[in-house]
């Protein structure tokens, strides 16, 4: 049933990402182009998500667990430092450059262009490659522990 529950959320998701046409890099591009053909029209479908997940979270505070899970998984971070503003640099320029941010990337391989495909084969490398130097900066932060004990 969980499984079930995940699918139908994501394919809601990547229906409401068509029909907004964020999987089209175009209208991507015209959003960020705010000295030239500026399209705001992703405003909108940036303040609805805004608005459902803010009610979204406020019922989950109120629940004591989630109804297919133990336990609800929520961010409990609160520091600014330099992997999450390396993150989100890396994020806005690959965004501005290629129009693609995850979530419309996977649901735009549906239409089979070749630039979807490609950007969504270079984030899943990135990932990989991203994860691989994370595991061997904390394999040398416990080396390095391991040495000074």
């Amino acid at each position: 049933m969980r499984t079930l529950f995940s699918f139908l959320a994501g394919l809601i998701f990547s229906i409401g990402l068509v029909i907004a046409d964020m999987t089209n890099p175009a209208k991507i591009a015209n959003f960020l182009d705010i000295a030239g053909s500026w399209d705001p029209s992703l405003i909108f479908v940036m303040g609805g998500a805004s608005v459902v997940a803010f009610f979204g979270f406020r019922i989950v505070q109120t629940r004591q667990q989630p109804l297919f899970g133990e336990r609800f998984v929520l961010p409990d971070a609160t520091r600014i430092d330099g992997r999450l503003i390396g993150g989100s640099v890396l994020f806005g320029v690959g965004w501005g450059l290629s129009g693609f941010c995850p979530g419309p990337a996977i649901a735009g391989l549906v239409w089979g262009r070749w630039e979807t495909v490609l950007f969504v084969a270079t984030m899943v490398a990135g990932m990989i490659a991203a994860d691989w130097i994370l595991g061997q900066q904390a394999d040398t932060g416990r080396g390095q522990q391991q040495a000074a004990e």
